[in-house]
């Protein structure tokens, strides 16, 4: 395994001429079996138990982050890789939270007892650089293969919340079937309350990772689903019993209409994490006011406005598991635009700048396309998404597809021409915007024109 990390040679090296023992654990032990490279490295450190004189032995390395201290982890970056090197601990709950832990470090607890903390089989083998073997006392190495999702110890699992998020992403990334008694524990933690613990930040980290690392995120929203954690992440627990229009969406309910359309987004993800992320949750909550929208009139099934009314439903969603107020601004708009892409298909370029003026333009035609494709259909599937193709065409032409055009007139050019500012400043300046959007003039000196023309008696 150390092969793969050449550079943590000298670390290792430096750490053993200091008698200590260097494990390699957790993420970068099970990613190496899985053929991938990881950059977050943790490792183990056996035979030290003095942390004053650990971090004098580190300093050749860098400055080290001891934030982590009073627990036993130091941080710090070390090449291309971020370092944390941990002593082996045992953990007992003190209070509630994912924080709520007594920690006790150790210098020569064996392996078998450090891991038993940690929460799955996956995550619990270790590496040995020295004797180049490798630590798998829980059985994950076998798990791994056969792509289940299994808790280490349903007593230390219990312990912290955040692992139901945790089991969530992990069966997403990597394909696996959450066991049985690992699912009923999860529902027992869930109908305890252990959600209502966890802060909004670690709630949203493990959104990201689920939304920005796996293939398909429809098999972690299915497990949380399976947990019965719906209930806490409302309106996505009523997208279920809501049904679709069986013509435009034969798939069925918008529970899977939003699942289908969350596995098409991961497809289309372009390797930026905010703007992937901002699509993705545009994606979960484009259909969230359809619950409260939706109507059965003569048979047919309608939810009128629910893009609209969507916007409200988000922000309450979005405030709920983040502080992120730019992430929250970015989605809304793409909530209540979802639909614009097919219903300007071939209308005038003004249609389009008055789009570039609400939603980002860029962002919204993904958003689109996996609303469209993310479906059943009568027939054979699509393979493109047409009006998407057309938007994004003429949004280029425009210069308008990752934003609005900019104001020809400016509140400096309404003072130039003799007018004083006053309330009357908004009212103008937004006429002449939508003007400018309506193609009524299209450069700096027309602008001019066409404002003395239609606000003569105000200036």
């Amino acid at each position: 395994m150390i092969q793969r990390y050449p550079d943590l040679l000298p670390l290792i090296d430096h750490l053993v001429l200091h008698k200590i023992t260097p494990i390699l654990v957790g993420g970068c032990v099970r990613d190496h079996l899985l053929g991938h490279e990881s950059l977050d490295i943790d490792i183990e450190l056996y035979g030290v138990s003095d942390t004053m004189e650990l971090a004098k032995i580190l300093k050749p390395f860098g400055k080290i982050n001891e934030v982590g201290k009073s627990f036993g982890v130091f941080k710090f970056r070390y090449a291309q890789y971020s370092i944390d090197l941990s002593l082996p601990r045992t953990e007992n709950k003190s209070a509630k939270g994912h924080k709520g832990f007594e920690i006790q470090t150790y210098s020569d607890l064996d392996f078998t007892t450090a891991s038993r903390r940690r929460d799955f089989t996956i995550n619990a083998m270790g590496y040995n650089p020295l004797t180049k073997i490798l630590l798998d006392p829980h059985g994950g190495t076998d798990d791994l293969r056969e792509k289940r999702l299994i808790c280490v110890d349903p007593l230390t699992f219990v312990q912290d919340p955040l692992r139901l998020l945790r089991a969530v992403q992990f069966a997403a990334r990597f394909d696996l079937t959450c066991d049985p008694k690992l699912l009923t524990l999860c529902k027992k933690m869930i109908g305890q309350g252990a959600l209502e613990e966890l802060p909004k930040e670690r709630i949203f980290e493990e959104f990201k990772k689920l939304f920005l690392l796996s293939q398909k995120p429809s098999k972690g929203m299915e497990l949380l689903r399976e947990m019965g954690a719906l209930p806490f992440f409302t309106p996505l627990d009523l997208y279920e019993e809501t049904p679709q229009d069986p013509l435009s969406h034969p798939e069925g309910n918008v529970w899977i209409h939003t699942l289908k359309a969350l596995d098409i987004m991961a497809s289309l993800r372009i390797g930026e994490p905010k703007r992937d992320i901002t699509r993705m949750f545009a994606v979960l909550l484009h259909d969230c006011a359809k619950p409260i929208t939706t109507v059965v009139k003569n048979g047919k099934i309608n939810a009128p406005h629910h893009a609209l009314k969507g916007v409200e439903v988000g922000q309450t969603f979005l405030e709920k598991i983040t502080n992120e107020h730019d992430l929250i601004a970015s989605v809304l708009p793409l909530i209540r635009y979802h639909g614009a892409v097919r219903k300007i298909y071939e209308t005038p370029p003004s249609e389009i700048l008055h789009l570039s003026a609400q939603v980002c333009i860029e962002d919204l035609i993904p958003v689109a396309q996996a609303d469209f494709l993310g479906r059943g259909f009568n027939g054979t599937a699509p393979t493109s998404f047409i009006p998407g193709e057309w938007l994004q065409a003429q949004a280029l032409e425009l210069g308008v597809l990752s934003s609005s055009p900019k104001a020809l007139i400016m509140g400096r050019d309404l003072i130039s021409l003799g007018l004083p500012p006053d309330e009357r400043f908004k009212e103008i300046l937004d006429g002449a915007y939508k003007a400018q959007l309506n193609q009524q003039f299209f450069t700096k000196d027309e602008a001019i024109i066409w404002l003395k023309n239609h606000w003569v008696i105000a200036l």
